[in-house]
């Protein structure tokens, strides 16, 4: 599909579920936030069927996220459903890592390619204290449970805030260089908690300087990717660095996806308050032809741009649209 700006639309997130494990300061307060029901959550053939469906209109990535994807029942079903559809090429997902160790080889062999995992801190107090709730050794235990069955490459997301773990900066920088891991850092955005943050904001820019005056940076084209990241080899190292610039440097004029949130609405745009309806329509028995034609609209819908540094605040917390 290409929308209204000659943008090829072939990638969607599914937000599997709005619950989470942890309750990351930056994400959403301690107490968490209201939870749909049941009934309110799209089951997993829903998911199947309207992948099934954004097959058929040209979407040929998927990426499964929360919420916390790890905590949905039959995720690995649903993900051996997804990567069996024919239009699909690769489904990947996103994780905090902590329950991935268990999951990982089972999820290989389903069909998942690859992971990203959310990961703020190297050290262990801070990680309990930035997630409230944490155990570092767990991730940690995903991430070897990850390189060991293959899902590569393994991202961490490294969302920096300034305060919390902008001192971590060059350790995850050496991170990628020892390790067959690659780092994104990604700009602090005005959603749900950080909302009121404004304060814990570093460019990427900052960042990047920081690093390359102490590991040299070659730019990086054949990383496999579908997102944003501007991506460099750390030299001599085993692993990449990438900088996500959803602030400083919009990105918005090669953005290629569309989101699905839990609750069953297509959002076009991560920062866009416009949400069409697919549930509604798919559970009243519209047909696949009728569904197509609903993320079409979503398509024509999209945006140019995203406009997080006016102010306006997303009504939604990052759980429960996806990410």
């Amino acid at each position: 599909m290409e929308d209204a700006f000659r943008r090829q639309i072939n990638y969607l997130r599914i937000a599997i579920t709005d619950r989470c494990n942890l309750r990351c300061r930056y994400c959403m307060p301690a107490t968490g936030v209201p939870l749909k029901s049941h009934q309110d959550i799209l089951r997993l053939e829903e998911i199947v069927t309207i992948a099934r469906v954004a097959g058929r209109t040209g979407i040929n990535r998927i990426r499964l996220t929360g919420g916390e994807p790890l905590v949905r029942k039959n995720v690995v079903t649903l993900v051996r459903e997804l990567a069996k559809l024919p239009a699909i090429k690769e489904v990947s997902l996103t994780t905090n890592g902590i329950f991935l160790s268990g999951l990982a080889r089972a999820l290989k062999e389903a069909g998942l390619s690859r992971v990203n995992i959310s990961l703020d801190t190297l050290k262990k107090e801070r990680y309990r204290y930035i997630t409230r709730r944490g155990n570092i050794s767990s991730v940690w235990q995903g991430i070897h449970a990850a390189l060991a069955v293959g899902l590569a490459p393994v991202k961490l997301n490294v969302v920096v805030t300034r305060g919390f773990n902008d001192d971590e900066i060059l350790d995850f920088a050496r991170l990628a260089q020892e390790e067959p891991l690659h780092i994104r850092f990604i700009e602090l955005m005005p959603i749900g908690a950080a909302a009121a943050s404004a304060g814990g904001y570093v460019s990427m820019e900052e960042i990047k300087s920081q690093i390359s005056r102490v590991y040299p940076l070659e730019p990086l084209a054949d990383l496999v990717t579908n997102g944003p990241a501007v991506n460099f080899k750390v030299a001599g190292g085993k692993g990449s660095i990438g900088f996500i610039s959803a602030m400083s440097s919009h990105f918005c004029h090669r953005c290629n996806r569309l989101r699905l949130t839990a609750d069953g609405k297509l959002r076009p745009c991560l920062y866009w308050d416009g949400e069409i309806d697919i549930k509604g329509p798919l559970r009243a028995g519209a047909s696949e032809a009728e569904l197509a034609a609903i993320f079409a609209r979503a398509v024509t819908l999209k945006p140019a741009e995203h406009h997080m540094e006016t102010g306006w605040r997303q009504p939604r917390v990052m759980s429960q649209i996806g990410g």
